[in-house]
């Protein structure tokens, strides 16, 4: 976190603050850097267990620890311990999108008429209640949103962009762009990961 260049010393400033820091360079003047606490109470076993269950959700705790090298009930704890900080926030399915009867998939770029925090929150909403919405992106740029949509066919890609955006008071201008294909990496990247040491 702080190069070792700069002489730093670290120290956590006591338990019931496990997120504040102070540290010193060679000057000797102290500094405090509050850091989250989840980042603080993260460690090389909790990042192997995220990294796991991200690459396979359905992984039984048995397996998951013969995985991350834990008993199971201490892996069952540490799983605990990720939900309670909201690291671990759920797990999903992913669905074959033609067995759901969905056809074709867009990016729709949306630009509001103003980008002021009552319109942003407006349209932000009235796009998640959409049964067509796959993700809502709120977005710098030319476009104040990107807008995922997974719709029947062409015709109902029409009728969703006229009838549910464009419509909208606070709509200024819409761009579609069809979706050919598309992957997902199932693992985020993780840069809190400590690095290996010399």
């Amino acid at each position: 976190m702080f190069s070792n260049e700069l002489n730093l010393k670290l120290f956590v400033l006591n338990s019931d603050l496990s997120n504040q820091i102070w540290y010193s360079c060679a000057c000797d003047e102290y500094h405090l850097v509050v850091v989250p606490e989840t980042v603080m109470s993260l460690d090389v076993i909790d990042f192997e267990i995220l990294s796991a269950l991200q690459r396979d959700g359905r992984l039984s705790n048995k397996e998951l620890a013969a995985i991350v090298g834990l008993a199971p009930s201490s892996c069952l704890e540490r799983v605990r311990k990720l939900r309670r900080l909201d690291v671990l926030q759920g797990m999903h399915a992913e669905v074959r999108t033609a067995s759901l009867g969905i056809g074709l998939q867009a990016m729709i770029a949306v630009q509001l008429r103003q980008h002021s925090r009552e319109l942003v929150n407006a349209f932000h909403a009235h796009a998640l209640s959409l049964s067509e919405v796959v993700a809502v992106y709120h977005v710098a740029g030319a476009c104040d949103f990107q807008v995922h949509v997974a719709v029947r066919d062409a015709t109902h890609l029409r009728d969703f962009a006229l009838d549910k955006l464009t419509t909208r008071p606070e709509v200024r201008h819409i761009e579609t762009s069809l979706i050919f294909d598309y992957a997902r990496n199932p693992e985020l990247p993780n840069y809190q990961r400590p690095l290996p040491s010399d």
